[in-house]
């Protein structure tokens, strides 16, 4: 090992590959450049590399050009990542998870039918990039993360490209999203080249999106692990400490349209955190107005409005 790692391939924090490479498809929608399979392997110099959702075969064609051994798995080819056991203990995994339904792979990408022949199993129903809602998708994406995760011998590696998914105005973060076990050792940003969204004109505030992400952990423990994982919560801005009086009298006021008494704002607020830790809360309400002319405008005896920002 010793002297593998004297011969560090030298690896960025950004990455791009204009050109893709042979090895693949490049008519395997999503598929990725081997060329980026073979700098990880450059650079962490794995004795083999594992992909549970290998799709055309890149990772092999990388670790054929690398000189390593590959071991490659898929639902096309009757393995299923969520309900089949991974038969290996993983040096390095490098895992290619759909971006949710952008692509839909089973019955699109191979024939469903064929595959229910040869392994009887319908691969659609185990198909992540069929699954229709975002939090279901999250659910089975970090089910699967952890799955391989715990398979890896101690000291391995998980390198794992995502992306973002940008779909009626909102913004699906795999990487926010996925969860984080181990040693979060790296994050790569790669490039994206030749994107169907190249062609494409976007009219007004819409960001395209040219980059994905490679995140690598390492498992340098084998029972006790740290697991970072997103949780989403619902907080009420008056229940917030880190919000000010302005920000909360704001809030309760954004949603009227017209000006509204003191003792609406009294009723708004007076259950919450903000009112209850606070015994002069409702002398501190008229202060607040008081003294954000620049935020609130007094509207006759006992009225205020908010004043709003240019859309």
């Amino acid at each position: 090992m010793a002297d593998r790692e004297r011969n560090i391939k030298p690896l960025t924090s950004i990455v791009s590959y204009p050109e893709r490479g042979e090895g693949g498809s490049n008519r395997y929608r999503g598929n990725c450049s081997p060329r980026l399979v073979e700098d990880l392997i450059g650079f962490f110099h794995p004795e083999m590399i594992c992909d549970y959702m290998c799709g055309s075969g890149t990772t092999k064609a990388a670790a054929d050009n690398m000189g390593i051994k590959s071991s490659l798995y898929d639902l096309h080819s009757g393995f299923d990542l969520m309900h089949s056991e991974i038969p290996e203990r993983p040096e390095f995994i490098f895992w290619h998870p759909p971006y949710w339904d952008m692509v839909i792979y089973s019955d699109n990408m191979y024939p469903a039918k064929a595959v229910e022949e040869q392994y009887g199993y319908d691969p659609r129903e185990y198909d992540l990039s069929r699954i229709p809602d975002w939090n279901q998708f999250v659910e089975a994406m970090n089910y699967a993360m952890l799955k391989q995760y715990s398979a890896l011998e101690r000291g391995g590696r998980m390198a794992v490209l995502m992306g973002d998914i940008k779909k009626k105005g909102h913004l699906y973060s795999m990487l926010s999203e996925i969860a984080k076990p181990g040693t979060l050792e790296n994050i790569i940003i790669k490039v994206q080249h030749n994107c169907f969204s190249d062609s494409i004109t976007y009219s007004g505030r819409f960001i395209p999106i040219m980059h994905e992400y490679v995140m690598i952990v390492r498992k340098d423990a084998g029972l006790i692990v740290p697991i970072l994982v997103t949780e989403k919560k619902e907080c009420d801005m008056r229940d917030l400490p880190e919000a000010t009086w302005r920000d909360v009298v704001a809030a309760v006021m954004e949603s009227c349209k017209e000006a509204v008494p003191l003792s609406y704002l009294y009723k708004q607020i007076a259950s919450h955190k903000k009112a209850k830790e606070n015994q002069w809360w409702r002398e501190k309400i008229r202060q607040t107005l008081q003294c954000n002319p620049k935020q609130f405008e007094h509207a006759g005896r006992g009225m205020w409005k908010l004043k709003r920002s240019a859309a």
